[in-house]
C-alpha cells in the first residue's frame, strides 16, 4: 500500500475489508462507500458507546473524559447533541460568517504583504483557533493559547501532557463561566438542563474536549492542502475566479479529497462477523471514510480532482446520527478561503513543503503539511 493519497484502492477493489493493526489489536476496516454508509447508519451492531476509543488508534493515553456526543449511541446521542447544535450553528449566522470572513481576509492580507510565510504555522493555525473563538462566542484573547497547542491536541509531542493540559484549561473555563456567566458555550453548559439535572463536569469537560480537539486538525489540514492545490494549479483558482457560485462545489470536492480523518472506530457489542472476519464481543471496526471518498462505483475518475463534481456524495463528515457537528463550521472557512484567494491573489508559489505521513503498520497516507512555505502575489484588481 504505497500510494500516499488513496492507500486502500488495491485492497478495496478486492474485498470490502481490509485487516489493519493498531496498537496490537487487529480490526477490519470496511472501505467501501456503500458499505461504510451502511455500518454508520447501525449503530446496534456497530456502537460508538466506547469512551475513548472511538478513535483509531484509540486515545486512552491521552484524554480521561468521554466525548459527548461522539461517544454515545441514540437515542440519548440526538438529546446530547441538540445541547451544544446551537454553537455549531453559529456560522450560519450572517454576523459571525462575517467574523470569519474577516478573519481570512486579514490572515490573508498579512501573508501577501510578507516575502513569504509558513501556511500551517502563519496561516491555518491561527484560522482555526481565531474562528473557534466564534463558534463558541468566547473573547478572541484565549485563541491566543489554543495557537500554542500547535497541530493536533493529542498527537504533537507526547500527547499526554497536552491532553491533560486542555482538560484542565477547559475546568477553569467552565468555574470561571459560573463566577461569571455570559453567552458562550461554557456559561451555556453550565446552565442547561439534561434530563433534568445539570450537566456533571465529566459531561461538561466531554463537549470541550470535543470542541477543541475534533475540528482541530481537520481544518488546519484542509485549509494548507487547499493553498497547495492551488498553487500546482493556477488555472482551477482562475476557474472559480470567473464564476463565485463554483466555490460550493468545489469546497465539497476538496473535503472528498482531502480528508485528514482517515477513519473512525466503532464496537461491536455481541460477536459479529464483518465481510468475513469474526470480531469478538467488544472488539472494534473502523469505518474508512477516506477510502468511501474514493471508491470508483460510486466517484467517476475517483483521484482526479473535479472542482464541478455533481453529486458528490462524500462521507469527509461521516455518515448517519453522528454526522460531524463541525460541519456547517468547516464549509464556512473553506469556502471563505477559497474566496478570498480568488478575489486577492494572482498566483502561489510554493517554496517548501513537508508532508506529514500518518504512517500505520501497513499503510502510509498523506493527511497534511508539517510546514508549507508559500509566497502569495497579489492579483491587481
Amino acid at each position: 500500500m504505497s500510494n500516499c493519497d488513496d492507500p486502500f484502492q488495491e485492497a478495496r477493489e478486492k474485498c470490502p475489508i481490509h485487516i489493519g493493526t493498531f496498537q496490537g489489536e487487529r480490526i477490519p476496516m470496511i472501505l467501501r462507500h456503500q458499505n461504510v454508509r451502511e455500518a454508520a447508519k447501525d449503530t446496534t451492531t456497530y456502537s460508538s458507546d466506547a469512551p475513548r476509543r472511538i478513535p483509531i488508534p484509540s486515545e486512552e493515553d491521552v484524554r480521561t473524559v468521554r466525548q459527548y456526543p461522539l461517544e454515545v449511541d441514540p437515542p440519548v446521542h440526538a438529546a446530547y447533541r441538540k445541547i451544544v447544535e446551537p454553537f455549531f450553528l453559529r456560522p450560519k449566522q450572517p454576523k459571525v460568517l462575517a467574523k470569519i470572513n474577516g478573519l481570512i481576509d486579514s490572515l490573508l492580507f498579512k501573508a501577501l504583504e510578507a516575502d513569504s510565510i509558513d501556511a500551517v504555522k502563519d496561516f491555518a493555525i491561527p484560522l482555526q483557533s481565531y474562528a473557534l473563538t466564534y463558534l463558541l462566542n468566547v473573547p478572541e484573547e484565549e485563541a491566543e493559547l489554543w495557537v500554542s497547542w500547535g497541530l493536533h491536541v493529542f498527537k504533537d509531542g507526547d500527547g499526554k501532557s497536552k491532553g491533560l493540559f486542555m482538560e484542565e484549561y477547559s475546568q477553569r473555563m467552565f468555574v470561571a463561566a459560573a463566577e461569571n456567566p455570559g453567552e458562550d458555550f461554557f456559561s451555556a453548559l453550565n446552565q442547561v438542563e439534561f434530563e433534568g439535572r445539570l450537566l456533571t463536569m465529566e459531561e461538561k469537560l466531554g463537549f470541550a474536549n470535543i470542541a477543541f480537539a475534533g475540528g482541530r486538525d481537520t481544518i488546519i489540514h484542509t485549509a494548507t492542502r487547499i493553498i497547495s492545490h492551488f498553487a500546482e494549479n493556477p488555472l482551477d483558482l482562475a476557474w472559480i475566479r470567473e464564476d463565485p457560485k463554483r466555490i460550493n462545489l468545489a469546497s465539497e470536492e476538496f473535503f472528498r479529497l482531502f480528508i485528514p480523518l482517515t477513519h473512525i472506530g466503532r464496537v461491536c457489542p455481541v460477536k459479529t462477523d464483518v465481510h468475513g472476519f469474526e470480531v469478538a464481543p467488544e472488539g472494534r471496526v473502523s469505518l474508512c471514510w477516506s477510502s468511501a471518498n474514493r471508491d470508483a462505483a460510486v466517484f467517476d475518475e475517483p483521484n482526479v480532482t473535479k472542482l464541478d463534481r455533481r453529486p458528490n456524495p462524500h462521507l469527509a463528515f461521516g455518515f448517519g446520527a453522528h454526522l460531524c457537528l463541525g460541519a456547517h463550521h468547516a464549509r464556512a472557512i473553506m469556502r471563505g478561503l477559497i474566496r478570498a484567494l480568488a478575489e486577492n491573489v494572482s498566483q502561489i508559489e510554493t517554496l517548501q513543503a513537508d508532508e506529514l505521513i500518518e504512517r500505520e503498520s501497513d499503510y502510509s497516507r498523506m493527511i497534511g503539511y508539517e510546514s508549507l512555505r508559500v509566497r502569495f502575489t497579489k492579483r491587481e484588481s
